[in-house]
């Protein structure tokens, strides 16, 4: 609807929106897709998952299955992110498919997948608790895809991992599912976060960049002054916050994908020298930045909430699993380390997403292509630092300096 309406192109390539200058209750349907990175798309090219690789007329070849990350017929090596199917919009304008209403919608996301938590944490930061429902899918990706915990399951802790609460999907035991369920035909991948409508009974979008978007402001006229007052895509930085989204996407949160899921030498090396060097500039960005603790000074924005995912996943699991291991964030990135314990410490919402039980188990017990043994590293230990402490190599260099 709004896509055609927008005059947007009707395709799932990549495209870019011209500037509309925003007016105040139809801000959000006219800035949508502006310079708004893909998400958690990892389908390889030419992989149809409608039948668990069993259609030859789609599929390269039957061994295909939704846990092989680069196709098989791709020599390349490379790692390359699918694009979301479901590309609706919670809307305030007048006449929206889905207008914002109270208990309408229901989030389903895994603790382990960051592009997933970075919805949950905006759901958390806007004061949407009481409005949106969520639940948490347990954290073990197999032959189906992500699976709803049962209440057999003791090995996966955490606020709302249970079952299927919506109504109506009593039976249902796999996210696969509610994609079916939306719409028989589908053969795209079964990803999470899914923001579904629970009147329409549909899917209304599965990208995460999108969703955090519709949370940042279409349920403005539903909560308090003090959430409405938070605002994570403010107009003054919206050409820079677009700007760091797009490097940041490609370079680091999508990076550390396509270094560790790349089957050649070449593509690993290729994609973790560039992931590197964009670490590098986020820290000389935060080294720099002297207005306050976060990337743009004092108040939280969509780069902070899209960047944390990342680097608060990297030392406990993308160091070791996804060979990403040139320098880990504790000791060769002390900018990127303040930023991220500020954030992981002080605020609520990224914290209390972060959930490292799941985080861990589901890289390194899902993804037997690089773990073919499921074993999961007892470190770092800690997780995450305390805010006034450093590992030793840090404090000695300090302790030089001095």
């Amino acid at each position: 609807m709004y896509r055609s309406r927008l005059g947007l192109p009707t395709s799932s390539a990549f495209y870019t929106l011209p500037r509309v200058s925003p007016t105040p209750k139809s801000n959000f349907a006219t800035q949508t897709r502006r310079s708004l990175s893909l998400s958690h798309r990892l389908t390889p090219a030419g992989f149809n998952l409608r039948n668990f690789g069993t259609s030859p007329a789609v599929m390269a070849s039957k061994d295909e299955k939704i846990t092989d990350w680069v196709y098989k017929g791709d020599k390349s090596g490379e790692f390359k992110r699918q694009q979301s199917s479901f590309r609706s919009f919670i809307s305030r304008e007048a006449g929206a498919e889905f207008p914002p209403e109270k208990g309408r919608y229901h989030l389903y996301v895994s603790y382990a997948c960051p592009w997933a938590t970075r919805t949950l944490i905006a759901r958390k930061l806007k004061g949407l608790e009481d409005i949106i429902s969520f639940s948490a899918v347990h954290w073990h990706m197999g032959a189906q895809g992500w699976r709803f915990a049962t209440a057999e399951d003791s090995d996966a802790e955490g606020e709302n991992v249970i079952p299927d609460p919506v109504e109506g999907h009593a039976g249902f035991t796999h996210i696969r599912q509610i994609y079916f369920a939306a719409n028989p035909d589908y053969q795209g991948r079964f990803t999470v976060p899914v923001l579904y409508d629970k009147a329409k009974k549909t899917i209304v979008n599965n990208e995460s960049s999108e969703i955090l978007r519709m949370f940042g402001t279409e349920f403005d006229d539903l909560i308090d002054e003090k959430y409405r007052a938070v605002v994570l895509y403010p107009a003054a930085l919206q050409k820079e916050i677009d700007e760091a989204n797009e490097w940041q996407y490609d370079l680091i949160n999508n990076g550390v994908y396509k270094s560790g899921f790349a089957t050649t030498q070449a593509a690993y090396e290729r994609n973790v020298v560039a992931l590197f060097g964009a670490l590098d500039r986020a820290e000389a960005h935060l080294a720099a930045q002297t207005a306050g603790p976060y990337w743009f000074g004092k108040d939280i924005t969509e780069v902070d909430i899209r960047l944390f995912v990342t680097i608060i996943r990297f030392d406990p699991v993308y160091v070791q699993h996804f060979k990403c291991n040139l320098r880990d964030i504790r000791s060769g990135y002390p900018a990127l380390h303040a930023w991220m314990r500020e954030l992981y410490w002080r605020v609520p919402a990224f914290r209390d997403t972060a959930n490292f039980l799941h985080i861990k188990n589901h890289y390194t017990r899902s993804h037997t292509q690089i773990n073919p043994f499921s074993i999961t590293p007892l470190g770092p230990l800690p997780d995450v630092l305390p805010l006034d402490e450093e590992v030793p190599v840090v404090k000695a260099t300090a302790a030089a300096k001095a």
